[in-house]
Formats: C-alpha cells, structure tokens, sequence
C-alpha cells in the first residue's frame, strides 16, 4: 500500500462514510425518474445527507479548521490553520437523472504568505465505481495506490478534450461557443460528461487529454487542480496564468498539449 498523510485517511474515511448511503439513494433516484413527483427535491436532501455525515467526520479531525461546504457555504474555523473545501455531489444533474457518472470531492486549502489560498492535497470518490483518485503536494497522484499520469498525446488530432457546457444562465455562451468552434475542428473529439472533478481526474489518469471550462465553483475544482499538477500536468486560466481559481478559469492538459490549447483559446477570445 502506498503511504499518505494522515489528512488522505481522514478524507478517505469520509468519502467511504458518505458512500452507501450515495450508492442506495441513487438506486431511488432510478426508481423515482419514472413517477409524477420527480425526483428533484429527493436529491437535494441526499446532497445535504451526504455532506453533513462528511462534515462531521471531518470536525471530528480537525475541529478548528474553516469548511468551504457547496451546500452549507462557509463556516469560519481558526484563520491559521487549512479549510477543507467540500461537494458531496458533484454531478448533481446526471444524479438527478440516475446518470452513473458523479462524484465526492474534498481539497485542504492552505493560506500562502501573500494571503492567497493553495490546494495541498486532494480527493475525489466515484462511489459507484469504488475508485479514489487522490493527491499530496509533492508526493504525487494516484488512483487507490497506482501511481497516475497525464497522457502522454502530443498531437491535437489524436486528443480526446472534456469540457463543461453553460447551463441555466451560467457561464458565457458566446465565448464557450468561441473556444469550441477553435478547438473541436482539431481534435480526435470533445466530450462533456457532466462533473468537472471526473473531469479533471480523468486528465490527471490519462483518460482525457485536456479538459476546459470557466464559471466553476471552487468545490467543483480543489480536487482537481492538484491531481492534474500531481500527475504531470498543467492547469491555468485561460490567459496561461496559474489564477485559475480567482479567475474561475480552467485549461488542463500535459505540457505539450497545453501549449498548443493555449494558442487556440487564446485566438478564439481574442
């Protein structure tokens, strides 16, 4: 077994906690999706179930530490220590539509000097599929204990690209528009599967090649960020700087194939 820090055992006992009860109540969701009530206020309880038996499990840890919560928002914890950043559910509306593609995420966000936020480690829980894909600043990521890289594709046209669409007024269609109409025309393909935190584990396995999106949430990325810089890759916003999470701007891929997205996007916004 590969060692880790005590921190990935507390979120590993915490994603495993949240688990079964994730796995029946999706079970309900494919039985509710055919009755007249619908299935969406079921949900959104098995959202807020699911991050308050993470929470708990993780003030019993680190009782002073802040939590950035997508449901419960910011709870103040001791300004000096970390804050754990939590989506009990990240790809709500495949959940929603008993889709079998979504995830658990939690990051650790320590403060920098200069007062900016970094992410030092990282996980992300597919309960379905019983994968953990987890990282450490500088000890790598990986998948339970196999060690993961970034694909090693260096040509557009061989690249399979995930991205995010706008939805509900979110995000800036045009612009998404501009960067797809760059991008598709000179890749093997792009796909949209609907959780950004696969998404980026996927990049950092080699799964996907690259991956873009803006307007996402810090719990939709945390995980993500330091999976994607631990397997190898890069990530920045789209003006090639590493603000992605101030600018709320997502770019991943390898070295190479970074480089080479850059210069599409960049042209399409300009």
């Amino acid at each position: 077994m590969v060692s880790h820090s005590g921190l990935i055992t507390v979120m590993q006992r915490a994603v495993r906690k949240a688990a079964p009860r994730l796995r029946r109540d999706f079970g309900e969701v494919e039985q509710l999706q055919v009755s007249k009530k619908g299935p969406g206020d079921f949900v959104s309880m098995a959202d807020k179930r699911a991050e308050a038996t993470i929470v708990e499990e993780l003030r019993n840890a680190r009782p002073d530490w802040g939590l950035l919560l997508e449901e419960g928002g910011e709870v103040a914890g001791d300004p000096n220590k970390p804050r754990w950043i939590v989506d009990p559910i990240d790809g709500t509306t495949n959940f929603l539509h008993g889709i079998p593609h979504f995830a658990v995420s939690i990051a650790v966000e320590e403060r920098k000097p200069d007062g900016r936020g970094e992410i030092s480690h990282g996980m992300v829980y597919q309960p379905l599929t019983d994968e953990t894909y987890w990282a450490e600043k500088g000890r790598g990521a990986w998948l339970q204990d196999r060690r993961l890289r970034v694909s090693s594709r260096r040509y557009l046209d061989e690249a399979l690209i995930g991205t995010g669409m706008p939805h509900l007024g979110r995000g800036k269609s045009e612009s998404w528009a501009k960067i797809y109409n760059a991008i598709a025309p000179e890749v093997a393909g792009v796909r949209r599967f609907g959780a950004a935190t696969l998404d980026l584990a996927w990049v950092a396995a080699g799964r996907i090649d690259g991956f873009w999106e803006d307007d996402l949430d810090p719990w939709d990325t945390a995980a993500g960020l330091i999976l994607v810089k631990e397997a190898g890759g890069f990530i920045t916003d789209y003006r090639g700087s590493d603000r992605s999470f101030e600018r709320r701007e997502y770019l991943a891929a390898n070295g190479e194939l970074h480089s080479k997205l850059h210069k599409l996007v960049a042209g399409a916004l300009r």
